[in-house]
């Protein structure tokens, strides 16, 4: 184990985790129902919220995410950066799962599921567009979210920080091309405005207030005491996010839920395979597990607020490509809080099939972080 990933493990093996860590996926299960519930009670309010948006990037959902991954990016010391070239198999592991494996594999898993074993159970009009949405989520890696997952499996956060820059920048000129090859259409319109958008808004502005306040806290010599109050505040958001996103789409949910479940398997079933390929190749060439997480995760993930806009631009608002996107949108946290959950619990088997290589790349790992505790789910 390298000297960073032993660091983050014995910090997190040292603090003790609070009542609403504990029983985390619980309160994930809860607040799933309590936005259903809000959906069908409060529709108001919850329609309010849910036009509070731009370029179909919801406005309270961005704030929530920055709650999250603020305390999570405060931690990034960059004067070490230079040094994740090191993780270079970690890198071209993800890489590779993202944009050579997981588009092309979820397009398979909709030809074999939607038109084939479930057609006879859905509209025929809307199979082609169910199809086209389940391409577009998998089209794009997750640019906000992952550094909530890459914290709670106590990934490096220098190596997350990396990748997801590096697939920011690859998505750019690769997304359209890809979706394109997919869909057989000679014509992609990209939703620039909210690819964008969601770049500035996930990446750009947190990482500058969060890098601000870590040179502010520094100075001050409070910056792990400011890290610890902030960890609570990040588990509130996220279920925050979860209340919201399933009140804005609890009426899909009630008013279809047959053609819902119909779409989340092959959505499960990517998520799984991909996060499961990327952290099995990364112990086959000898990575790192705090990397291996990380790499797993967002390797899995989906850019979900690219996904939706996409398909309304391209399909229309009512259409079975819109509804596919959003199902990816309402799994998305529980499934990949149990990846985590995955991740964390089989760490001595991944630590164990290392011990058994040689691996001189291990010598002079990243310098020691400062890191929040994670939570094992």
């Amino acid at each position: 184990m390298s000297i960073q990933c032993e660091s983050i493990t014995q910090q997190a093996a040292g603090a003790e985790l609070g009542f609403f860590e504990r029983w985390l996926t619980l309160w994930v299960f809860l607040s799933i129902l309590a936005g259903i519930a809000a959906g069908q009670l409060a529709t108001g309010p919850v329609h309010l919220l849910g036009d509070l948006e731009i370029a179909q990037v919801n406005l309270p959902v961005g704030l929530l995410i920055w709650l999250m991954i603020v305390p999570m990016l405060m931690k990034i010391d960059f004067t070490a950066l230079g040094q994740v070239r090191r993780h270079w198999r970690g890198i071209g592991v993800t890489l590779f799962v993202n944009w050579a494996v997981k588009p092309f594999s979820m397009a398979l898993l909709g030809w074999l599921f939607i038109r084939g074993l479930f057609a006879p159970y859905l509209p025929p009009a809307q199979i082609d567009s169910y199809v086209a949405g389940l391409i577009l989520l998998a089209a794009a890696p997750c640019t906000a979210m992952v550094f909530v997952w890459s914290h709670l499996s106590k990934g490096e956060p220098l190596f997350t920080l990396t990748q997801v820059a590096l697939n920011d920048s690859i998505m750019v000129f690769a997304f359209a091309p890809i979706v394109a090859l997919l869909l057989g259409v000679a014509s992609i319109a990209v939703p620039w405005d909210t690819l964008f958008l969601s770049v500035v808004m996930y990446i750009v502005i947190p990482l500058a207030i969060a890098q601000g306040l870590r040179w502010l806290l520094v100075r001050r010599g409070r910056l792990d005491a400011v890290l610890a109050r902030l960890h609570p505040v990040g588990i509130a958001a996220l279920l925050a996010t979860l209340v919201l996103l399933f009140a804005f789409q609890g009426e899909a949910i009630l008013r279809q839920p047959l053609i819902i479940a119909m779409l989340a398997l092959p959505i499960l079933i990517q998520v799984y395979f991909n996060a499961m390929l990327a952290y099995w190749l990364n112990r086959t060439v000898g990575e790192v597990h705090c990397v291996a997480g990380p790499s797993a995760l967002i390797g899995a993930s989906n850019f979900f607020e690219l996904a939706v806009a996409a398909a309304i631009s391209l399909y229309g608002f009512q259409s079975g490509a819109a509804l596919a996107t959003v199902v990816g949108v309402l799994i998305e946290v529980p499934v990949m809080l149990s990846v985590v959950a995955i991740v964390n619990r089989s760490r001595g088997w991944y630590e164990a099939g290392l011990s058994r290589k040689s691996a001189p790349h291990e010598t002079g790992r990243l310098n020691r972080t400062s890191v929040t505790p994670g939570v094992d789910v």
